[in-house]
């Protein structure tokens, strides 16, 4: 067993591909697929699962990722305190649902990682490809919520995947609009409030179950309903058609300009916000940073966390 081999294995992991790894690692496919099969002829242990549609780690593989994670970055700091070497790059990877804080933390992570060199990756993006994300390691953490609806299909998938859910807080919902929308300056709002106004969902693709959804009450019939994939078009529509979403009431004026605002949702719902990541692994120094991150974003935010 090489280093240069649990190199391979974890650039074969975070691209999701050997073809796509090879072409980053400046390797032929054939030696990337020889080296990775080498390595689990000498340890004993299928890595990756082969079918016709690519490669996706085992449950061996998985553990496996762990300790070859924490090799490769011990062995940097070992290079770096007494062979005088740069710092090695960093990476951390991260999928999540639409929430500003989630950028928040990101930003604070990259600012303070102090490092010459880095390639950190923050995914914006549908439900379940956030599930699948984390199950496959491309990421190393996901964010989404659960609710009364979702929870335990929800569950359910985490638990096949062998994924954790962390609490982080509990939200009541709220509607995201525009400063100039009529319902901006009422304390609170209704459905009925809302029935006039376009409402804005982030569409779930091949997923697009109720389940999956972004956006609480999602069973609710609108008359006026537009999906969207990314956020800025998102908030583009809510002023340019004075639409509205509904989300935490978590907004950053920083990242978002201060044209959107948040009014309570009047409906007996609550949601809760948290993060996902593979119990079998341990998380690297960069991952855990993010959740520190994002724990101190969340509380400059004014709310409670939960443990």
């Amino acid at each position: 067993m090489t280093l240069q081999q649990l190199k391979y294995m974890i650039e074969v992991v975070k691209c999701g591909s050997i073809n796509e790894a090879a072409k980053r690692l400046y390797i032929t496919q054939p030696s990337l697929s020889s080296a990775i099969k080498e390595l689990e002829a000498e340890i004993g242990v299928e890595l990756f699962i082969r079918t016709p549609r690519g490669i996706t780690l085992s449950i061996d593989g998985a553990e496996f990722l762990s300790y070859a994670r924490q090799v490769v970055e011990q062995t940097g700091l070992l290079e770096q305190r007494y062979l005088n070497k740069k710092p090695s790059r960093q990476l951390c990877s991260i999928s999540t649902q639409h929430y500003a804080f989630a950028v928040n933390a990101f930003v604070n992570l990259i600012t303070q990682s102090g490092a010459d060199e880095y390639e950190f990756t923050l995914r914006e993006t549908r439900t379940h490809e956030i599930i699948e994300d984390v199950k496959n390691l491309r990421s190393e953490i996901g964010i989404l919520y659960l609710n009364s609806f979702n929870r335990k299909v929800i569950e359910k998938l985490l638990r096949e995947s062998h994924l954790t859910f962390h609490p982080l807080f509990e939200a009541k919902p709220h509607i995201f609009i525009s400063k100039q929308n009529p319902l901006a300056d009422m304390n609170f709002v209704t459905l009925d409030d809302l029935q006039q106004y376009p409402y804005l969902s982030f569409e779930q693709g091949e997923f697009n179950s109720f389940y999956f959804s972004e956006e609480i009450l999602s069973t609710v019939f609108h008359k006026k309903s537009i999906h969207v994939s990314d956020r800025a078009t998102l908030f583009n529509l809510l002023i340019g058609l004075n639409g509205y979403t509904i989300s935490t009431g978590v907004v950053s004026a920083d990242l978002n300009g201060d044209n959107i605002i948040s009014v309570p949702l009047c409906v007996e719902d609550h949601m809760q916000v948290g993060w996902i990541a593979n119990h079998q692994i341990q998380l690297s120094k960069q991952a855990r940073t993010y959740v520190n991150e994002l724990k101190s974003v969340i509380q400059e935010y004014g709310i409670q966390l939960q443990e």
